[in-house]
């Protein structure tokens, strides 16, 4: 017998025991019926009759199902441990909300989900469960990907969070909700819902958590609506480590703008009336509350835990008293509404519900093969996308009337993108713009200028110096039914947030099964070359940590032109597939509108119409016809490039420079077809040798078949210094041009 059948065992038997103790709370309580008392089934109120045993089937279930996970998963068939024993306290808030109510949980929220459940008539919510705990295909949310806790119909949106890393998004879609109904922009949520997030004690000392409570506090002071109800459960561990038992209550009791409080698991009748009463709040006033709900964890950790490690014998059976379904047996036997022998009958209705669907769902097919498991993490429709761009809308004519941006002059890359926002703007009331310094001051380099005037601070507004709450605020704001483009100022900011669009963004389509979606386009400056303004923080060229995200594009603008065609693509592409974009902007060729030579204005370009400009996402870009080398590039190479086969043009050299403008997905025929055409292939890469963009290139040429000679030529696996001393570290045109004539005089095999 393993450890974790003996607890099973230990909690069961306690409570069994436990309500056989107990003595009827009246007599009136027929011993056959289990029927309530006279004056009892017509109670009202949070903690009725009708409310408490509800809360009681939810509570059971919630338990009967840690149960057979964990005995699923003794026997090899489930694969997930991790139980809400001792916090099914939270089907008390389930019961306070609506089904329309969007919901963001803690992995702990088995009780939550059965008391939702009953809510929407025709649900089987055992079954639901028990098909995550075997990773089944027909799970509802996540098609057997992962076992969350979510469904469509029950507005239960999936996270696979343990560290809080969901309340951004939350404390965003609470934000977004009153400026969705503002704009008339549909959504699924009702203008008057409350967005409920829960998470764990040990998690609420994570930054994430504490960066998306301080957002909400910080909308709140300044009267803007944020209807967010925040569920801290309070068991007092972090896996093994110990939350000192005063700390939530001392860090958030007092937290300005936020409406905190407290309330113990194992009182089923306040936990009803206090989620009652602050989710009434909520709604009714549109700012945020938290409630402390101290519980305790039984079972341990997950199944592999062993809690005798780090916890007595003493502290582990305390906890058995302070079980919420005892707790909440107790109330009904207390108050009559049922006996004893009813309680326990129908406890064990639960047990053999549970067993008999477990056995059910272990013949449920599985994922098959890699195209199923992969269907959902970026479903396209390129031909909707090209529509789209391309299509003038009459929302966009009214605005611009005659002065649309294709009738503007030769532009800048900075101009172009400005233009390529408006045009966002004016095309798609749902399209909002915002990030730090963006609204009043036009960005710091100019390129957001003149647009909130134009449209207006609820679409174009300043937000707080934090990328989780930037990127958390954009989460939201998809889920609400909008296109989000937030900005971050500059890439080395990005880092300290990847994991919004990493863990966040990026997974919500594949644990869904394409149910959620969170479009966006994340505008991010970046790269070298700054002249006067350096140093790493501001010169990063580090993008690594975005190429390996799944399903995540990233689009890399070098020539006007092509920013604002691809900033139309991304738009359209969020809107139409739901698609997560990264919009890599390289700050040094925002303002310059020179090649070749000073004045020359070939780096300029005119803004491209609706029906012109669309390009598709992996498609590269040719400049020149050569046969005897290709340059491949992207971002600040491609001018640089372009300076450098001009020059070997001269001496009589066949080049062509190949802009690969995505870097995800990589425009892998476009690479293969400029290097079959030459039998040359150098690629220069500004960033780093280790990581850079380079390594996938080279790679894709391999898979691909090309037996041609390939070099690259790379900055250092540096960081960028200030001044002068970044030359020594960044990709200069000299070593293009050294490596390009080394290249040359290999012979292509």
């Amino acid at each position: 017998m393993t450890q974790g059948s003996d607890r099973i065992e230990q909690i069961d038997e306690h409570f069994l025991s436990a309500v056989r103790g107990l003595a009827s709370a009246s007599s009136a309580v027929s011993s056959g019926a289990g029927s309530a008392r006279p004056g009892v089934t017509g109670e009202s109120g949070a903690s009725s009759s009708a409310q408490l045993l509800a809360l009681f089937d939810a509570q059971a279930g919630s338990r009967h199902l840690d149960f057979a996970a964990r005995e699923l998963g003794r026997r090899k068939l489930g694969y997930y441990s991790i139980g809400s024993s001792g916090h099914e306290s939270n089907a008390a808030v389930a019961a306070a909300l609506r089904p329309t109510d969007p919901a963001l949980l803690h992995y702990r929220s088995g009780g939550f989900y059965l008391r939702r459940a009953q809510q929407v008539p025709g649900r089987d919510p055992l079954r639901d469960v028990l098909l995550g705990v075997v990773a089944s295909a027909e799970e509802p949310i996540s098609a057997g990907r992962h076992k969350v806790f979510g469904h469509g119909e029950l507005g239960i949106i999936p996270q696979t969070s343990t560290i809080a890393s969901h309340l951004p998004r939350a404390m965003g879609l609470a934000f977004s909700l009153g400026r969705a109904e503002r704009l008339d922009v549909a959504s699924e949520w009702p203008a008057d819902a409350v967005v409920v997030s829960s998470f764990g004690d040990a998690s609420a000392n994570h930054s994430t958590a504490l960066g998306a409570i301080n957002a909400a506090a910080h909308c709140a002071h300044q009267g803007l609506p944020m209807p967010l109800l925040l569920i801290c459960e309070d068991n007092g561990l972090g896996i093994s480590v110990r939350t000192p038992p005063d700390w939530v209550t001392s860090a958030h009791s007092r937290h300005p703008g936020i409406n905190y409080s407290a309330v113990d698991g194992d009182d089923p009748a306040r936990c009803l009336e206090m989620a009652a009463e602050l989710a009434d709040w909520v709604r009714e006033h549109r700012r945020p509350a938290l409630l402390h709900l101290r519980t305790v964890r039984l079972m341990g950790h997950a199944g592999s835990d062993v809690e005798s490690g780090y916890r007595t014998r003493s502290e582990i059976l305390a906890d058995y008293d302070r079980d919420p379904l005892l707790a909440t047996a107790a109330a009904l036997i207390d108050r009559g509404i049922r006996s004893p022998a009813d309680v326990l009958e129908r406890y064990e209705s639960f047990r053999a519900e549970v067993t008999r669907i477990a056995d059910e769902v272990l013949s449920r097919p599985k994922l098959a093969d890699r195209a199923e498991v992969m269907a959902a993490i970026a479903p396209a429709d390129p031909g909707a996308v090209r529509d789209r761009a391309a299509h003038r809308t009459a929302q966009r004519a009214r605005h611009f009337g005659e002065n649309a941006p294709e009738s503007a002059g030769p532009l800048t890359l900075a101009e172009s993108i400005n233009r390529g926002l408006a045009d966002a703007l004016a095309t798609d009331p749902g399209t909002l713009v915002f990030g730090e310094d963006v609204a009043g001051k036009g960005g710091v380099y100019g390129v957001t200028r003149g647009l909130r005037r134009a449209f207006g601070g609820l679409r174009v507004f300043d937000t707080l110096l934090d990328e989780q709450s930037i990127l958390g605020t954009a989460l939201g704001a998809g889920l609400a039914g909008m296109v989000p483009v937030p900005e971050i100022q500059y890439l080395a900011y990005l880092h300290n947030a990847a994991d919004q669009l990493r863990g966040e963004a990026a997974t919500l389509g594949f644990f869904s099964n394409g149910r959620f979606r969170n479009p966006m386009v994340v505008r991010i400056a970046g790269y070298g070359y700054q002249k006067g303004f350096g140093g790493h923080f501001h010169n990063d060229n580090s993008v690594a940590a975005l190429r390996d995200i799944p399903g995540l594009v990233v689009a890399s603008p070098s020539c006007p032109d092509d920013a604002a065609a691809m900033l139309r693509t991304c738009v359209a592409a969020a809107r139409v597939d739901g698609r997560v974009c990264v919009f890599l902007e390289p700050i040094a060729l925002y303002h310059e509108r020179d090649l070749h030579e000073p004045g020359d204005n070939a780096w300029s370009a005119r803004y491209p119409a609706p029906g012109d400009g669309h390009v598709p996402i992996g498609s590269a870009r040719t400049h020149g016809t050569g046969n005897e080398l290709a340059l491949v590039t992207f971002g600040n190479g491609v001018p640089r490039c372009l300076r450098v086969a001009r020059r070997l043009e001269r001496e009589g050299v066949g080049v062509r420079v190949l802009d690969l403008r995505w870097l995800s997905p990589l425009p892998t025929e476009d690479l293969l077809a400029a290097a079959m055409a030459t039998g040359r292939v150098l690629v220069v890469d500004e960033t780093r040798r280790s990581g850079g963009v380079s390594e996938p290139v080279v790679t894709a040429l391999v898979d691909s078949g090309f037996t041609g000679a390939i070099a690259r030529v790379t900055s250092a696996d540096s960081f960028i210094p200030l001044g002068g001393a970044a030359q020594h570290v960044l990709l200069s045109e000299d070593s293009i041009e050294g490596a390009a004539r080394e290249l040359l005089r290999r012979r292509a095999r």
